[in-house]
Protein backbone atom coordinates (compact mmCIF):
# COMPACT_ATOMS: atom_id res chain seq x y z
CA UNK A 1 0.00 0.00 0.00
CA UNK A 2 1.31 3.34 -0.87
CA UNK A 3 2.19 5.93 1.86
CA UNK A 4 -0.20 9.11 2.13
CA UNK A 5 0.62 11.88 0.29
CA UNK A 6 2.72 14.55 1.89
CA UNK A 7 1.55 17.58 3.54
CA UNK A 8 3.75 20.59 4.14
CA UNK A 9 5.57 19.12 7.36
CA UNK A 10 5.68 15.38 6.58
CA UNK A 11 8.49 13.83 5.26
CA UNK A 12 7.02 12.23 1.52
CA UNK A 13 8.09 8.74 1.10
CA UNK A 14 10.64 7.83 -1.62
CA UNK A 15 8.62 7.51 -4.54
CA UNK A 16 8.94 4.32 -6.33
CA UNK A 17 12.36 3.76 -8.70
CA UNK A 18 11.78 2.04 -11.90
CA UNK A 19 13.00 2.43 -15.59
CA UNK A 20 11.15 5.90 -15.63
CA UNK A 21 14.39 7.12 -15.76
CA UNK A 22 15.88 5.85 -18.04
CA UNK A 23 13.46 7.97 -20.28
CA UNK A 24 14.09 11.54 -18.70
CA UNK A 25 14.22 14.60 -20.82
CA UNK A 26 17.18 16.69 -21.18
CA UNK A 27 17.99 20.13 -21.52
CA UNK A 28 18.66 20.14 -25.30
CA UNK A 29 15.43 18.71 -25.43
CA UNK A 30 16.13 15.36 -27.36
CA UNK A 31 13.77 13.49 -29.55
CA UNK A 32 13.03 10.17 -28.27
CA UNK A 33 15.65 7.96 -30.06
CA UNK A 34 16.54 3.97 -30.39
CA UNK A 35 14.67 1.83 -27.80
CA UNK A 36 12.98 4.32 -26.53
CA UNK A 37 11.68 3.38 -23.11
CA UNK A 38 7.53 3.08 -23.59
CA UNK A 39 5.53 5.47 -22.67
CA UNK A 40 3.54 2.88 -20.66
CA UNK A 41 6.47 3.06 -18.15
CA UNK A 42 6.74 6.46 -17.70
CA UNK A 43 2.93 6.44 -17.27
CA UNK A 44 3.28 4.14 -13.98
CA UNK A 45 6.43 5.49 -12.20
CA UNK A 46 6.27 2.99 -10.14
CA UNK A 47 5.70 -1.10 -10.36
CA UNK A 48 7.28 -3.55 -13.19
CA UNK A 49 7.66 -2.90 -16.42
CA UNK A 50 9.74 -4.83 -19.25
CA UNK A 51 9.71 -2.26 -21.87
CA UNK A 52 12.77 -0.78 -23.69
CA UNK A 53 15.50 -2.56 -25.46
CA UNK A 54 16.82 -4.43 -22.09
CA UNK A 55 15.65 -6.61 -18.85
CA UNK A 56 12.55 -5.86 -17.43
CA UNK A 57 11.68 -5.15 -14.06
CA UNK A 58 14.19 -7.40 -11.91
CA UNK A 59 11.19 -8.87 -9.81
CA UNK A 60 9.69 -10.20 -13.67
CA UNK A 61 9.67 -14.06 -14.27
CA UNK A 62 11.21 -15.08 -17.18
CA UNK A 63 8.98 -15.60 -20.19
CA UNK A 64 7.25 -19.14 -20.17
CA UNK A 65 8.62 -19.36 -23.62
CA UNK A 66 12.41 -19.87 -24.81
CA UNK A 67 13.83 -17.02 -27.28
CA UNK A 68 11.31 -14.07 -28.04
CA UNK A 69 8.85 -14.07 -30.59
CA UNK A 70 9.83 -12.92 -34.27
CA UNK A 71 7.54 -10.49 -34.87
CA UNK A 72 7.29 -8.75 -38.82
CA UNK A 73 6.80 -5.03 -39.02
CA UNK A 74 5.72 -3.60 -42.46
CA UNK A 75 2.39 -2.04 -44.14
CA UNK A 76 1.37 -5.73 -45.65
CA UNK A 77 2.46 -7.84 -42.50
CA UNK A 78 2.69 -6.05 -39.54
CA UNK A 79 2.52 -7.96 -36.52
CA UNK A 80 2.47 -11.25 -38.61
CA UNK A 81 4.53 -13.98 -36.06
CA UNK A 82 2.52 -13.20 -32.92
CA UNK A 83 -0.31 -15.54 -32.21
CA UNK A 84 -0.59 -16.23 -28.49
CA UNK A 85 0.89 -16.15 -25.48
CA UNK A 86 0.53 -16.89 -21.72
CA UNK A 87 -0.25 -13.97 -19.56
CA UNK A 88 2.50 -12.27 -17.90
CA UNK A 89 6.09 -11.08 -19.54
CA UNK A 90 6.67 -10.88 -23.40
CA UNK A 91 9.68 -10.65 -25.40
CA UNK A 92 9.33 -9.65 -29.07
CA UNK A 93 11.91 -9.34 -31.65
CA UNK A 94 10.66 -7.11 -33.96
CA UNK A 95 11.89 -7.00 -37.64
CA UNK A 96 11.37 -4.53 -40.32
CA UNK A 97 10.93 -5.87 -43.15
CA UNK A 98 9.98 -3.04 -45.47
CA UNK A 99 12.11 -0.39 -46.94
CA UNK A 100 11.42 2.70 -44.98
CA UNK A 101 12.13 3.48 -41.12
CA UNK A 102 9.14 2.79 -38.61
CA UNK A 103 7.66 3.25 -35.40
CA UNK A 104 5.50 0.08 -33.82
CA UNK A 105 3.34 -0.23 -30.88
CA UNK A 106 1.83 -2.61 -29.07
CA UNK A 107 -1.46 -1.09 -28.04
CA UNK A 108 -4.37 -3.07 -26.18
CA UNK A 109 -7.42 -2.83 -28.82
CA UNK A 110 -9.98 -2.21 -26.37
CA UNK A 111 -8.67 1.05 -25.22
CA UNK A 112 -5.58 1.89 -27.56
CA UNK A 113 -3.48 2.10 -24.21
CA UNK A 114 0.20 1.33 -25.23
CA UNK A 115 2.22 -1.12 -23.64
CA UNK A 116 5.12 -0.80 -25.59
CA UNK A 117 6.62 1.21 -28.20
CA UNK A 118 9.88 1.09 -29.90
CA UNK A 119 10.84 4.11 -32.38
CA UNK A 120 12.91 4.58 -35.51
CA UNK A 121 13.34 1.05 -36.73
CA UNK A 122 15.18 0.90 -39.57
CA UNK A 123 15.02 -1.56 -43.01
CA UNK A 124 16.04 -4.45 -42.07
CA UNK A 125 16.48 -4.27 -38.34
CA UNK A 126 15.54 -5.78 -35.37
CA UNK A 127 15.56 -5.04 -32.52
CA UNK A 128 13.50 -6.81 -29.07
CA UNK A 129 10.48 -4.94 -27.17
CA UNK A 130 9.65 -6.32 -23.92
CA UNK A 131 6.50 -6.13 -22.23
CA UNK A 132 4.20 -7.53 -19.38
CA UNK A 133 0.39 -8.17 -20.40
CA UNK A 134 -2.24 -9.70 -18.49
CA UNK A 135 -5.40 -10.89 -20.15
CA UNK A 136 -6.63 -8.84 -22.91
CA UNK A 137 -6.86 -8.38 -26.69
CA UNK A 138 -3.83 -6.80 -27.79
CA UNK A 139 -2.72 -5.70 -31.81
CA UNK A 140 0.69 -4.68 -33.07
CA UNK A 141 0.32 -1.07 -34.55
CA UNK A 142 2.97 -0.22 -37.54
CA UNK A 143 3.62 3.53 -38.03
CA UNK A 144 5.85 3.87 -41.24
CA UNK A 145 7.52 6.87 -41.84
CA UNK A 146 5.12 8.97 -44.59
CA UNK A 147 3.27 6.34 -44.55
CA UNK A 148 -0.72 5.41 -42.84
CA UNK A 149 -0.21 3.51 -39.59
CA UNK A 150 -1.48 -0.21 -40.12
CA UNK A 151 -3.11 -2.57 -37.27
CA UNK A 152 -2.12 -5.86 -37.12
CA UNK A 153 -4.58 -8.67 -36.42
CA UNK A 154 -5.70 -8.99 -32.92
CA UNK A 155 -4.07 -11.54 -30.30
CA UNK A 156 -5.96 -12.62 -27.28
CA UNK A 157 -4.63 -13.23 -23.93
CA UNK A 158 -6.92 -15.81 -21.78
CA UNK A 159 -7.20 -14.94 -17.99
CA UNK A 160 -8.81 -11.72 -15.90
CA UNK A 161 -7.97 -8.44 -17.22
CA UNK A 162 -5.10 -6.56 -16.12
CA UNK A 163 -2.38 -7.55 -14.22
CA UNK A 164 0.03 -6.37 -16.93
CA UNK A 165 2.24 -3.67 -16.69
CA UNK A 166 1.20 -0.33 -16.91
CA UNK A 167 0.30 1.24 -19.45
CA UNK A 168 -1.37 4.91 -21.04
CA UNK A 169 -3.31 6.27 -24.13
CA UNK A 170 -1.35 8.03 -26.77
CA UNK A 171 -1.32 11.54 -26.13
CA UNK A 172 -1.73 13.13 -29.51
CA UNK A 173 -0.84 16.63 -30.89
CA UNK A 174 -4.28 17.74 -31.55
CA UNK A 175 -4.66 17.04 -27.60
CA UNK A 176 -1.70 19.54 -27.17
CA UNK A 177 -2.76 21.98 -29.48
CA UNK A 178 -5.03 23.92 -27.26
CA UNK A 179 -2.66 23.68 -24.18
CA UNK A 180 -0.31 25.33 -26.24
CA UNK A 181 -2.67 28.28 -26.98
CA UNK A 182 -3.83 29.00 -23.89
CA UNK A 183 0.17 28.79 -22.53
CA UNK A 184 0.45 31.21 -25.04
CA UNK A 185 -1.65 33.74 -24.03
CA UNK A 186 -0.14 33.50 -20.46
CA UNK A 187 2.81 34.22 -21.94
CA UNK A 188 1.66 37.17 -23.74
CA UNK A 189 0.35 38.55 -20.44
CA UNK A 190 3.98 37.93 -18.84
CA UNK A 191 5.77 40.09 -21.82
CA UNK A 192 3.25 42.97 -20.74
CA UNK A 193 4.36 42.67 -17.26
CA UNK A 194 8.17 41.93 -18.04
CA UNK A 195 7.97 44.95 -20.12
CA UNK A 196 6.29 46.93 -17.24
CA UNK A 197 8.92 45.87 -14.46
CA UNK A 198 12.00 46.71 -16.57
CA UNK A 199 11.02 49.84 -17.17
CA UNK A 200 10.88 50.35 -13.61
CA UNK A 201 14.06 49.22 -13.31
CA UNK A 202 15.73 51.24 -16.08
CA UNK A 203 14.13 54.41 -14.35
CA UNK A 204 15.67 53.80 -11.03
CA UNK A 205 19.24 53.33 -12.65
CA UNK A 206 18.56 56.62 -15.02
CA UNK A 207 17.94 58.37 -11.46
CA UNK A 208 20.70 56.83 -10.07
CA UNK A 209 18.09 54.80 -7.55
CA UNK A 210 20.62 52.23 -6.86
CA UNK A 211 18.65 50.60 -4.04
CA UNK A 212 15.26 51.41 -5.92
CA UNK A 213 17.07 49.34 -9.02
CA UNK A 214 17.90 46.34 -7.11
CA UNK A 215 14.41 45.61 -5.71
CA UNK A 216 12.99 46.28 -9.15
CA UNK A 217 15.66 44.05 -10.66
CA UNK A 218 14.39 41.25 -8.70
CA UNK A 219 10.75 42.13 -9.42
CA UNK A 220 11.03 41.76 -13.38
CA UNK A 221 13.71 39.04 -13.41
CA UNK A 222 11.15 36.65 -11.24
CA UNK A 223 8.92 37.70 -14.17
CA UNK A 224 10.72 36.48 -16.93
CA UNK A 225 11.99 33.11 -14.91
CA UNK A 226 8.18 32.03 -13.83
CA UNK A 227 7.82 32.54 -18.43
CA UNK A 228 10.39 29.48 -18.61
CA UNK A 229 8.21 26.90 -20.44
CA UNK A 230 8.80 29.19 -23.62
CA UNK A 231 12.33 30.02 -23.58
CA UNK A 232 12.63 27.60 -26.87
CA UNK A 233 10.55 30.20 -28.61
CA UNK A 234 11.95 33.32 -27.66
CA UNK A 235 15.26 32.35 -29.60
CA UNK A 236 18.14 35.03 -29.48
CA UNK A 237 15.67 37.00 -27.58
CA UNK A 238 16.79 34.53 -24.26
CA UNK A 239 20.26 35.29 -24.79
CA UNK A 240 19.67 39.18 -25.01
CA UNK A 241 17.45 39.08 -21.68
CA UNK A 242 18.78 36.83 -19.55
CA UNK A 243 22.28 35.40 -21.32
CA UNK A 244 24.90 34.88 -19.15
CA UNK A 245 28.32 33.42 -19.21
CA UNK A 246 31.37 31.55 -16.61
CA UNK A 247 30.33 33.90 -13.57
CA UNK A 248 32.94 36.26 -13.54
CA UNK A 249 34.66 37.20 -9.72
CA UNK A 250 34.29 40.68 -7.94
CA UNK A 251 37.21 42.16 -10.03
CA UNK A 252 36.59 40.07 -13.17
CA UNK A 253 35.16 41.69 -16.61
CA UNK A 254 31.45 41.95 -17.44
CA UNK A 255 31.73 42.18 -21.02
CA UNK A 256 30.96 38.61 -21.91
CA UNK A 257 27.12 38.48 -21.05
CA UNK A 258 24.23 41.03 -21.13
CA UNK A 259 20.65 40.97 -19.97
CA UNK A 260 19.54 40.41 -16.45
CA UNK A 261 22.68 38.97 -15.11
CA UNK A 262 24.83 41.61 -15.96
CA UNK A 263 22.55 44.60 -14.44
CA UNK A 264 22.62 41.62 -11.66
CA UNK A 265 26.71 41.66 -11.86
CA UNK A 266 26.56 45.59 -11.66
CA UNK A 267 24.03 46.27 -8.67
CA UNK A 268 25.71 43.71 -6.40
CA UNK A 269 29.23 44.63 -7.45
CA UNK A 270 29.23 48.60 -6.61
CA UNK A 271 28.92 49.58 -9.97
CA UNK A 272 27.91 53.74 -10.02
CA UNK A 273 24.55 53.99 -12.29
CA UNK A 274 26.34 56.02 -14.99
CA UNK A 275 28.28 52.10 -16.22
CA UNK A 276 24.92 50.52 -16.03
CA UNK A 277 22.72 52.10 -17.91
CA UNK A 278 23.66 51.50 -21.10
CA UNK A 279 23.39 47.72 -20.05
CA UNK A 280 19.99 48.93 -18.78
CA UNK A 281 18.63 50.39 -21.70
CA UNK A 282 19.76 47.11 -23.86
CA UNK A 283 17.80 45.11 -21.50
CA UNK A 284 15.01 46.93 -21.65
CA UNK A 285 15.26 47.04 -25.33
CA UNK A 286 15.12 43.31 -25.70
CA UNK A 287 12.18 43.00 -23.54
CA UNK A 288 10.03 45.72 -25.58
CA UNK A 289 11.42 43.52 -28.94
CA UNK A 290 10.05 40.47 -27.08
CA UNK A 291 7.13 41.65 -26.24
CA UNK A 292 6.64 43.37 -29.99
CA UNK A 293 7.57 39.72 -31.31
CA UNK A 294 5.59 37.84 -29.09
CA UNK A 295 2.41 37.72 -31.22
CA UNK A 296 3.44 36.03 -34.06
CA UNK A 297 5.84 33.12 -32.62
CA UNK A 298 4.31 29.70 -31.67
CA UNK A 299 4.88 27.41 -29.04
CA UNK A 300 5.58 24.09 -30.35
CA UNK A 301 2.81 21.53 -28.81
CA UNK A 302 4.99 18.72 -28.69
CA UNK A 303 7.43 19.88 -26.64
CA UNK A 304 5.42 21.24 -23.62
CA UNK A 305 5.47 17.64 -21.46
CA UNK A 306 9.53 18.25 -21.35
CA UNK A 307 9.39 21.59 -20.66
CA UNK A 308 7.02 20.96 -17.76
CA UNK A 309 10.07 18.80 -17.04
CA UNK A 310 13.39 20.89 -17.83
CA UNK A 311 12.14 23.79 -16.02
CA UNK A 312 13.23 21.79 -12.49
CA UNK A 313 15.30 19.99 -13.54
CA UNK A 314 17.49 23.15 -14.83
CA UNK A 315 16.79 24.63 -11.38
CA UNK A 316 18.82 21.74 -9.69
CA UNK A 317 21.28 22.08 -11.78
CA UNK A 318 21.62 25.81 -12.31
CA UNK A 319 19.96 27.53 -9.03
CA UNK A 320 21.08 24.70 -6.53
CA UNK A 321 24.30 25.32 -7.26
CA UNK A 322 24.79 28.92 -7.82
CA UNK A 323 26.16 28.62 -10.68
CA UNK A 324 23.48 31.63 -11.94
CA UNK A 325 24.33 33.98 -8.95
CA UNK A 326 25.63 37.51 -10.88
CA UNK A 327 25.69 39.08 -6.94
CA UNK A 328 22.35 39.29 -6.12
CA UNK A 329 22.30 35.92 -3.87
CA UNK A 330 18.67 35.58 -4.91
CA UNK A 331 18.87 32.07 -6.47
CA UNK A 332 16.03 30.52 -4.03
CA UNK A 333 13.76 33.16 -5.07
CA UNK A 334 14.39 32.34 -9.02
CA UNK A 335 13.99 28.54 -7.92
CA UNK A 336 10.69 29.71 -6.33
CA UNK A 337 9.56 31.43 -10.00
CA UNK A 338 10.63 28.54 -11.85
CA UNK A 339 8.37 26.19 -9.83
CA UNK A 340 5.57 28.94 -10.67
CA UNK A 341 5.97 28.27 -14.37
CA UNK A 342 6.16 24.75 -13.65
CA UNK A 343 2.96 24.78 -12.09
CA UNK A 344 1.39 27.01 -14.56
CA UNK A 345 2.38 24.85 -17.55
CA UNK A 346 1.40 21.58 -15.54
CA UNK A 347 -2.44 22.97 -14.72
CA UNK A 348 -3.06 23.30 -18.29
CA UNK A 349 -1.95 19.63 -18.98
CA UNK A 350 -4.01 18.49 -15.89
CA UNK A 351 -7.04 16.81 -17.86
CA UNK A 352 -4.32 14.72 -20.37
CA UNK A 353 -2.59 13.90 -17.35
CA UNK A 354 -5.27 13.00 -14.76
CA UNK A 355 -6.14 9.57 -16.70
CA UNK A 356 -2.81 8.42 -17.57
CA UNK A 357 -0.48 8.96 -14.76
CA UNK A 358 -1.24 7.44 -11.45
CA UNK A 359 1.10 9.45 -9.76
CA UNK A 360 -0.33 12.51 -10.68
CA UNK A 361 -1.76 13.07 -7.03
CA UNK A 362 1.61 12.40 -5.45
CA UNK A 363 3.34 14.90 -8.14
CA UNK A 364 1.34 17.90 -7.08
CA UNK A 365 1.68 16.88 -3.19
CA UNK A 366 5.73 16.91 -3.93
CA UNK A 367 5.47 20.18 -5.43
CA UNK A 368 3.41 21.71 -2.75
CA UNK A 369 5.79 20.58 -0.57
CA UNK A 370 8.62 21.98 -2.55
CA UNK A 371 6.73 25.10 -2.33
CA UNK A 372 6.62 25.31 0.95
CA UNK A 373 9.78 24.47 1.71
CA UNK A 374 10.96 27.44 -1.05
CA UNK A 375 8.71 30.14 0.79
CA UNK A 376 10.30 29.32 3.88
CA UNK A 377 13.58 31.12 2.66
CA UNK A 378 12.12 34.07 1.95
CA UNK A 379 9.95 37.59 2.83
CA UNK A 380 9.17 40.48 1.86
CA UNK A 381 11.34 40.88 -0.90
CA UNK A 382 14.36 39.43 0.75
CA UNK A 383 15.75 35.87 0.54
CA UNK A 384 18.13 34.01 1.80
CA UNK A 385 21.34 33.38 -0.10
CA UNK A 386 22.17 30.17 -1.25
CA UNK A 387 25.55 29.55 0.58
CA UNK A 388 23.87 30.75 4.18
CA UNK A 389 21.43 27.60 4.30
CA UNK A 390 22.09 25.13 6.72
CA UNK A 391 22.82 21.65 6.32
CA UNK A 392 19.52 20.34 6.83
CA UNK A 393 17.82 23.25 5.12
CA UNK A 394 19.70 22.54 1.88
CA UNK A 395 19.76 18.43 1.95
CA UNK A 396 15.63 19.06 2.75
CA UNK A 397 15.55 21.76 -0.56
CA UNK A 398 17.64 19.47 -2.55
CA UNK A 399 15.61 16.71 -1.57
CA UNK A 400 12.03 18.46 -2.61
CA UNK A 401 13.28 19.48 -5.70
CA UNK A 402 15.38 16.10 -6.83
CA UNK A 403 12.14 14.14 -6.23
CA UNK A 404 9.55 16.41 -8.06
CA UNK A 405 12.05 16.31 -10.92
CA UNK A 406 11.84 12.71 -10.92
CA UNK A 407 8.03 12.47 -10.78
CA UNK A 408 7.69 15.44 -13.96
CA UNK A 409 9.87 13.00 -15.89
CA UNK A 410 6.70 10.66 -16.54
CA UNK A 411 5.38 13.94 -17.59
CA UNK A 412 7.64 14.69 -20.35
CA UNK A 413 7.15 11.13 -21.57
CA UNK A 414 3.53 11.06 -21.44
CA UNK A 415 3.20 14.30 -23.20
CA UNK A 416 5.35 13.38 -26.28
CA UNK A 417 3.01 13.71 -28.97
CA UNK A 418 2.52 10.22 -30.77
CA UNK A 419 0.74 9.39 -33.89
CA UNK A 420 -2.02 7.17 -33.90
CA UNK A 421 -2.85 6.80 -37.79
Amino acid sequence: MRDPDPGPDQEPAEPAEGPVTARRATLSGRKRAGAALAVACAAAAVGACALGSGGGSPDAKAPTRKGPVAVEVSAGACGRGWSGAAPGPQVFALRNTSATPAEVYLTDVATGAVHGELEGLAPGTTREMRVVLGGGSYAFKCLPDDADAVTGPTVKIAGAPGGGGPAAVPVTQHDLIPVALAHQRWITARTLELTGRTDELKRAIDDGDLSGARKAWLSAHLVYERMGAAYDAFGDADEAINGSGPAPSAAGSAEDFEGFHRVEYGLWHGEPAASLRAPADRLAQAVHALRDSWPQERLDPGQLGLRAHEILEATAQSELTGRTDYGSGTSLATARANLDGTRELLTLLHPLLTSRYPDLPRLDAWLDRTQHTLDGFGADGHWTPLDRLGGPDRQRLNSDIGQAVELLAPVAAICDARRTA
